[in-house]
């Protein structure tokens, strides 16, 4: 019975894997060789569960954009995942704790603020957001952080990771919080229109909304990506974790080939969507996460996707944690999280 049982949760996998990224397939894979769709079908049979539907939920931004694939072509009924979107990391946090969510693609800090609240009941998966944060102004001059140095600076978020990330590189690069003066706005658009106002300003803001920026000022210039300092006076040099996927540390126990599954699938829709940016893009829009003419820039030019796991994931969120522990603890939960955190398959 218990061999029966097996084989149909074969055969079911086999058919799901056939089908499972048909609306949201690259050109180049469509022209793939027979052996080559061989080998990707053989890497993603084993993990799906009969009967089982992991439930996603998802930001509105960034976080989810490489996701779209994956949503696209998970829709029917039977369909390994099911997927809802929120917007507001507050609104996924009591799902998580009632049990209601398997897997959540939040914020970095509250996935470690989580992990202590919740005493180990998540773990993370991967990264799925990079750098999002990029300077913008009308001077092209402004090529790294030290030239922000006596300049007054737009941005969004006090108290929020976008602050805490550019304080800690003011204050590893020697500038100082006193090096510059920052205003707060509450919106994205309030900064791009101070940067209108006064030609001298500088904005730093995330993507989508700085490729918007450019988009309705067309004399503005994107000087540098936050990464580049990031790089330079990170704890080990390694990426900015902005986003990432956590997993209920019970469904891991239950359900370990369906988590391994999870995030080879969403490797793949990373590829999927970096391969078919237009595609990509009109599916981003048609989920509400933006408009796809932005999108499908934001993808081609700065690609804020990704999808890290194992020790490179683990390499990023530690560093990145490591900063946001040093500039307010409280912002991670009051203490790093140990390596129970990090799931490494």
């Amino acid at each position: 019975m218990k061999n029966t049982k097996r084989i149909l949760a074969i055969l079911l996998a086999a058919v799901l894997s056939l089908s499972m990224f048909a609306g949201c397939t690259s050109p180049a894979a469509e022209g793939s060789s027979s052996e080559t769709q061989e080998n990707a079908q053989q890497q993603v049979i084993p993990g799906y569960e009969a009967g089982l539907t992991t439930r996603v939920a998802a930001l509105r931004g960034p976080t989810t954009m490489g996701l779209v694939c994956m949503m696209q072509d998970n829709t029917g009924e039977g369909a390994p995942y099911q997927f809802d979107l929120y917007t507001s990391g507050d609104e996924i946090v009591p799902l998580i704790a009632q049990n209601e969510v398997d897997i959540a693609l939040i914020p970095t800090n509250l996935a470690a603020t989580l992990y202590q609240r919740t005493e180990g009941g998540v773990q993370v998966l991967d990264v799925n957001a990079g750098n999002v944060l990029y300077v913008v102004s009308h001077d092209e001059t402004l090529t790294d952080l030290s030239s922000l140095a006596g300049r007054t600076v737009y941005m969004t978020g006090r108290g929020t990771s976008p602050d805490w990330t550019l304080q800690y590189l003011l204050e590893q690069s020697g500038i100082g919080a006193d090096g510059l003066t920052i205003e707060f706005k509450t919106e994205a658009t309030e900064v791009v229109s101070s940067l209108m106002q006064d030609p001298e300003a500088v904005g730093v803001l995330p993507q989508p909304f700085a490729t918007v920026a450019m988009m309705q000022d067309q004399e503005m210039i994107l000087n540098f990506p936050l990464e580049n300092a990031w790089q330079e006076y990170s704890p080990d040099g390694s990426g900015i974790a902005t986003g990432v996927t956590v997993v209920r540390t019970a469904f891991v126990q239950e359900h370990p080939e369906a988590v391994a599954q999870f995030i080879l699938d969403h490797q793949q829709s990373v590829e999927q969507a970096q391969a078919d940016p237009a595609q990509a893009a009109q599916l981003i829009e048609e989920y509400g996460i933006v408009n796809a003419g932005v999108a499908q820039q934001v993808i081609e030019n700065f690609n804020p996707m990704v999808a890290v796991s194992g020790e490179q994931m683990r390499s990023w969120v530690a560093g990145y944690l490591e900063m946001l522990y040093e500039i307010a603890p409280d912002a991670v939960g009051g203490q790093l999280p140990d390596e129970g955190f990090y799931y490494l398959g």
